[in-house]
């Protein structure tokens, strides 16, 4: 029985003294490499760590050289701190034990955060509009927001820090006349429900057939039964770039870029609604690359304006605000326009943004004389939740 016993305590010695063997080795090859120009993004890394998330390369500047004036700068390799052959640095060095480092080498993995891109069109005098859509924005979400601005050369001075819209994966287009009553995040996330085949997603023209235009008016080809609005579109840019479309131009099947001019020259004369036409047929000879979201993500006066016919918002609230007909600047809708007023003159301080709602829900009481007015309720819904979960973040993510 003691030689078994033996036995065992000397394999155990044996792995043991291998581990270290292995730990030295993978310790060594970084170290040798340490000077040159990947050391950047891995001290970045190690900052996150030492620091305890976010914002923790605080925590690591002061075991810096000047900190400790005579101390090697070698815990600014990033090697070092997770595959030292010591293990046991002090942990006012790298900021941690470093054995423990070691131990989570392969399973603490540091991600980048992902930007949401936002495109919009800016003509004519859709400036105070456009600020006003990229305000409700910002407000509610969480991850960063990358802005593309297409303005005429008069609006370019009234947008700052624009950014050119070069080759992105995915991309969130809206009309200037869109409001966020939810963060953006969400209308985000709808990207991972695409499949295989869907490259973009749009809502419905109508949920009600009878009062539909598309399936009433249209001289062109119209995705499904009533049509689609391209004023809230989400689109995986990648695939786009990639697929072949069919058309009824050609028996050929042609990418994005060269069929839009074609379609344009052989509609032309049919079309009214510019854009959002030529994507109803597009997407008519396309449907599977369609992923279609309910109308609370794209909601009109047309849902309201003869009676309430967007279940979902019925349900949940209206996540995005769409104020097309100008109705944000008449008097036509005033529920649009108490919304659309109310965003406009909020400020981002938090005091300003929690004290809108009392104001607007009697705002919105005056309009019951309206079809939507009567279900006013349903533009706040959504937007009192947003303005809560707002204020349950941590003020770093507000």
């Amino acid at each position: 029985m003691r030689r078994y016993l033996r036995i065992v305590v000397l394999c155990l010695a044996c792995g043991f003294c291998s581990l270290l063997y292995a730990f030295s080795q993978l310790a060594a090859a970084p170290e040798e490499g340490a000077g040159g120009g990947g050391g950047k993004p891995q001290a970045a890394a190690a900052s996150w760590l030492a620091g305890g998330g976010r914002g923790g390369a605080g925590g690591v500047g002061s075991a810096g050289p000047a900190a400790h004036p005579g101390r090697s700068d070698r815990c600014k390799d990033f090697s070092l701190c997770y595959w030292n052959p010591y293990w046991m640095l002090p942990s006012d060095v790298c900021g941690m034990n470093c054995f423990w480092e070691a131990a989570f080498r392969y399973s603490l993995k540091v991600q980048p955060i992902q930007r949401m891109h936002l495109a919009v069109v800016a003509c004519g005098e859709r400036l105070e509009e456009t600020i006003t859509m990229l305000k409700s924005a910002i407000i509610f979400s969480i991850r960063p927001l990358q802005f593309h601005i297409f303005a005429e050369d008069q609006l370019h001075d009234s947008f700052k820090g624009i950014l050119i819209l070069k080759e992105v994966d995915s991309l969130l287009y809206v009309d200037t006349d869109i409001l966020f009553l939810r963060p953006v995040d969400d209308i985000w996330s709808l990207l991972k429900k695409f499949n295989s085949t869907q490259i973009a997603a749009m809502a419905p023209e109508h949920e009600e057939p009878r009062i539909g235009w598309y399936n009433r008016f249209a001289r062109h080809p119209y995705y499904g039964k009533t049509g689609v609005n391209s004023g809230v579109m989400l689109m995986n840019m990648t695939r786009m770039r990639r697929k072949y479309f069919k058309n009824d131009m050609t028996t050929v099947r042609l990418r994005w870029g060269d069929m839009l001019m074609p379609l344009l020259k052989k509609y032309k004369l049919n079309i009214t609604w510019g854009d959002q036409d030529l994507l109803n047929i597009i997407f008519f000879h396309n449907p599977e690359s369609l992923f279609v979201f309910p109308c609370q993500w794209n909601y009109r006066p047309d849902h309201c304006i003869y009676g309430s016919n967007c279940q979902e918002a019925e349900e949940e609230g209206i996540f995005i605000l769409h104020g097309n007909r100008g109705v944000y600047h008449d008097d036509k809708q005033p529920a649009f326009r108490a919304i659309y007023e109310a965003l406009r003159n909020c400020s981002f301080k938090d005091d300003n943004i929690r004290s809108l709602l009392k104001p607007l829900e009697l705002e919105l009481q005056k309009t019951v004389h309206t079809y939507c007015g009567k279900i006013y309720k349903i533009f706040i819904k959504q937007l009192t939740k947003s303005i809560q979960d707002r204020y349950d973040r941590p003020p770093k993510e507000r």
